[in-house]
């Protein structure tokens, strides 16, 4: 395996914890105050795009090598 699959494995390994950590948290938030629901909805989703975004950018860095 060379050196860019590993990378972008990192890549989508990261964006996999990183989005799962923010379910994690909004949920956790969710539940302890259940009338602001929709803004961290909004808040969760916005950052979720964001990480796929940075780990899509990632992913064809390390494979452009």
């Amino acid at each position: 395996m060379s050196l860019s699959a590993i990378g972008a494995a990192l890549a989508v390994i990261g964006a996999g914890y990183g989005i799962g950590k923010i379910g994690s948290s909004a949920m956790d938030a969710i539940a302890r105050q259940p009338e602001a629901a929709g803004n961290i909805q909004t808040a969760m989703i916005i950052v979720a795009a964001l990480i796929e975004g940075v780990a899509l950018f990632g992913v064809v860095v390390a494979l452009m090598n």
